[in-house]
């Protein structure tokens, strides 16, 4: 597997490796022993999944900026399994040097590759192809009462989302989220 990280910490792309042969390819789209070793820790410290999710979306969905705070945090593990996402993260670490900055990759399912999103980040997705399948693994359960989104559009973060003549179709809750100023001034970031 590659692994690849960003200029802000806490994310990391990886890339599983194929075996391929005449009747198509395998890969270990999950082992614990070797995110544990992609993300520098000791095998027993890597993250403990608790859910698995399953999104279907058309062209020009875009879902998010969302994020659980503690007491249920949650971690992602994100890949496009059908079709390609223009993937996101945000650093809500208020105490962190690259805090309001993010990440992106296209994940697809041309490139296998995965997003880690730890806690402390935002998580939004564009779908870019006609439709588009995405899984990803979360280390907590999903807590209505620890949910919040961001605006996904908020000038602030500046997130160079690939719309060019699309026109995003949001949730209601995604539309009208909080900049990252009022989600600050309502202590909705990670300290």
């Amino acid at each position: 597997m590659k692994v690849e990280t960003f200029t802000i910490e806490g994310p990391v792309l990886i890339t599983p490796k194929l075996i391929k042969d005449d009747r198509g390819y395998f890969y270990e789209s999950w082992n614990s022993n070797s995110f544990a070793d992609a993300l520098g820790l000791a095998p027993e410290d890597a993250p403990v999944f608790k859910q698995d999710n399953h999104s279907q979306s058309q062209k020009g969905v875009l879902r998010g900026l969302h994020y659980q705070l503690p007491p249920v945090t949650q971690g992602k593990l994100v890949r496009c399994t059908y079709g390609a996402i223009f993937d996101v993260a945000v650093d809500l670490r208020i105490g962190s040097s690259t805090f309001g900055q993010w990440v992106a990759a296209e994940l697809s399912a041309d490139n296998h590759q995965q997003l880690w999103v730890p806690a402390g980040f935002a998580h939004g997705f564009l779908v870019l192809s006609e439709m588009a399948d995405v899984l990803y693994k979360a280390s907590g359960f999903w807590n209505k009462a620890c949910e919040r989104s961001l605006l996904w559009n908020d000038s602030q973060l500046a997130i160079a989302w690939p719309l060019e003549t699309m026109k995003p179709i949001l949730a209601e809750k995604d539309a009208g989220a909080p900049d990252l100023d009022e989600a600050v001034a309502a202590g909705d970031v990670f300290s």
